[in-house]
């Protein structure tokens, strides 16, 4: 007996300090002397936390059913609860989660739990919709707020943020959510959960809305969190659009950590989960210019919207319009919500329009997005319409120019520093003829942009129109200070100030294996072994080849 308690008491402790791994191993080994609903409950929350789903739900649904039989209706209504966010979160199975959440229901209306029917209310109003969404939410913070339960008041904030912008109070909507987070990660709550839920919701409203920067900067925000419990995007979903949020700023290393942790998160979850994972990955690798890698990531998976989207470009690419137009066209209906994915989708089907000489229906579709960008202050629609537009056009370079010159402002006050530069590199074509020195000037921006992120067929392309305009370009290879991009030539510059990994993360904000990641590909880019190196490069203030054979 004294054994069983010491390793529950330890279990517990290492739970309160997010040791994940200690929780586990002193839960099983307390669960080898007899099996509590206590510890299976929290080995199931450790491996959740670990990213083991189906095992941490398979133990949570046991400690459930051992508190029904021991007669503790209040502990098994939790454990509804929990099982009924994790199911739809985590394994994309609404089905299974709706049923969990009637049984938490049923539970907290015989029993009278007042103190629990906040969080049945706050699960409500995820599926209830923008209007009995945003009601649901606000009476769970009520209920909160009376109970004085202070994780479940963080959460229902977040949510009725998420709420408010998806029924188009955006602004509003924000400052519940900057609330939500401030509180979360401060340890407001107690209870390192509502950092997940408050993240998730911020995470998935704010690239709703196309304010990408705002995701950015609150992930970084949280680097401390991370530090000490792990990443806060524990759903699946959320790993994923993260992953594809920071591969709009530009932060592609970290970006592919995240979209490889997606892929591997989602493979216990229903196949459409998964397969979005798979896609956004594949999304990255085609910017990238692997083409052949992105084709394999997403081969048949064509049924899935994101999927399509990938395959359709990588059609285009190949000279087959009409095999890109097929893969599109059934996804995109409606008109165009703005989220990254959907946009770029609109925006691409115009460009096959483009290609198969209907430049009039692309004209068409990019004015629509353009004039529901302008109605709905949403810069991204405005921006992919705008630029579609101006593709568009034959015989008027002003207004092709104008357009283009709107569009590349748009996407510079977003920060999306792709479409920012392949926009650029729009308006250079449009410039060859009357101002060949300001196309070439634009190129040569253009060029840098890609070549700083990684755009190896945008950079190729690039290229080649400098040289089309007699301007010599040398690009052996992508070595040297003047391939990094902004994020890593501030590592750099904190690494010749001599400063730790360790150390720059906590200056920039970021995780400690992020920092790695930066620090690795300075040294690749810069063709070097060592820091030491590096920090010399520094000195001389040029690139080194110290690594060419």
């Amino acid at each position: 007996m004294g054994t069983r308690l010491a390793h529950l008491e330890a279990a517990e402790r290492a739970l309160a300090e997010g040791d994940w791994p200690a929780a586990r191993d002193a839960y099983n080994a307390a669960l080898e002397t007899v099996e509590t609903p206590e510890a299976l409950a929290g080995l199931g929350e450790a491996l959740w936390w670990l990213g083991e789903i189906p095992a941490a739900i398979e133990r949570t649904e046991r400690a459930y059913a051992a508190f029904r039989r021991r007669g503790e209706p209040r502990a098994a209504a939790r454990a509804a609860l929990w099982l009924a966010l994790r199911h739809d979160a985590n394994l994309g199975n609404s089905a299974a989660a709706a049923g969990w959440l009637a049984r938490a229901r049923t539970l907290v209306d015989h029993h009278d739990f007042e103190d629990l029917r906040g969080w049945v209310l706050l699960y409500e109003a995820e599926t209830a919709g923008p209007g009995p969404g945003q009601a649901a939410a606000h009476r769970a913070r009520e209920l909160a707020r009376e109970h004085g339960d202070l994780a479940l008041e963080l959460c229902a904030t977040s949510e009725l943020g998420a709420q408010l912008i998806s029924g188009g109070r955006i602004g509003e909507g924000k400052v519940h959510l900057d609330e939500a987070m401030a509180g979360s990660l401060a340890g407001e709550g107690d209870a390192p959960f509502t950092v997940v839920y408050a993240s998730c919701n911020t995470l998935h409203s704010c690239t709703a809305c196309a304010d990408f920067e705002r995701v950015v900067q609150w992930a970084r925000a949280a680097d401390r969190f991370v530090r000490r419990f792990g990443c806060p995007f524990l759903f699946s979903r959320c790993r994923t659009i993260y992953g594809a949020a920071l591969v709009a700023v530009g932060d592609w290393v970290q970006a592919e950590e995240e979209l490889v942790a997606a892929v591997r998160l989602t493979r216990e979850a229903l196949p459409p989960v998964h397969a979005e994972a798979l896609a956004g990955l594949a999304g990255l690798r085609l910017e990238q210019g692997r083409e052949e890698e992105a084709a394999r990531l997403v081969n048949g998976l064509g049924e899935h919207p994101l999927a399509a989207a990938v395959l359709a470009r990588i059609r285009l690419q190949r000279g087959d319009p009409a095999g890109a137009e097929a893969l599109l066209r059934p996804w995109l209906t409606g008109p165009a919500k703005a989220t990254l994915e959907e946009l770029a989708a609109h925006e691409l089907l115009g460009e096959v329009e483009i290609a198969q000489g209907r430049a009039d229906r692309a004209g068409e579709r990019g004015r629509v997005l353009a004039e529901a960008g302008e109605r709905s202050s949403c810069e991204l629609t405005f921006a992919r319409g705008a630029r579609l537009m101006a593709r568009a056009q034959a015989g008027d370079d002003e207004a092709v120019r104008s357009g283009l010159e709107h569009a590349m402002a748009a996407f510079a006050r977003l920060r999306i520093p792709l479409e920012a530069a392949r926009t650029r590199m729009e308006l250079a074509r449009c410039l060859v003829h009357d101002a060949p020195e300001s196309a070439a000037a634009e190129l040569r921006h253009a060029l840098e942009a890609f070549e700083g992120l990684g755009a190896a067929r945008d950079a190729d392309a690039a290229a080649a129109l400098l040289r089309d305009l007699g301007v010599k370009v040398a690009r052996s290879a992508p070595r040297g200070r003047a391939s990094l991009s902004a994020r890593e030539r501030e590592v750099l510059a904190l690494v010749a100030e001599g400063l730790s990994n360790p150390e720059i993360a906590e200056r920039l904000y970021i995780s400690r294996r992020t920092v790695e990641h930066h620090v690795a590909r300075v040294l690749e880019k810069l063709g070097v072994r060592t820091r030491g190196e590096a920090i010399a490069s520094v000195a001389r203030g040029q690139p080194t080849d110290a690594a060419e054979p």
